[in-house]
């Protein structure tokens, strides 16, 4: 029983350690558009659909419960992981819109922002290459 305490200890430590990874918000180099921080979260929640320049917006989300997901999530949308899939069931179910599409690694998000010049993402802010212009490290 006493074995279990330092164990569960390590657990909730590497767990905090791992749910703190810096994030960065990325988008294609060659967009110029400058974005506020409430904008970010508009676009993620669907509410924003154009750029400032007319271009609309491709928000991706990495996969479900990464640690860059949660910690965007709790940073920029200022949700929980359950809080975001009540809120996209519900604007689906509503018809007011479909959640963002997922992709399952960092260099997925990279790739496709890479590629698409009106895309939005978020990576951990340590798989960043020059491919994408960081315009946010939270």
């Amino acid at each position: 029983m006493n074995l279990l305490r330092p164990l569960t200890l390590a657990v909730a430590l590497a767990t905090s350690m791992v749910a703190s990874a810096q994030v960065a918000v990325i988008v294609n180099p060659a967009n110029a558009n400058s974005i506020s921080d409430n904008d970010i979260s508009r676009a993620f929640l669907g509410k924003l659909k154009t750029f400032a320049d007319g271009q609309s917006i491709k928000a991706v989300n990495t996969k479900a419960n990464s640690a860059s997901r949660v910690e965007f999530e709790k940073l920029v949308l200022k949700k929980s992981p359950a809080q975001v899939k009540a809120y996209w069931s519900k604007r689906l179910f509503t018809g007011k819109g479909k959640p963002l599409q997922e992709l399952a690694s960092d260099q997925a998000v990279i790739d496709l922002v890479a590629s698409t010049p009106n895309a939005i993402g978020y990576i951990d802010a340590s798989s960043a290459t020059s491919a994408v212009k960081v315009i946010k490290t939270l």
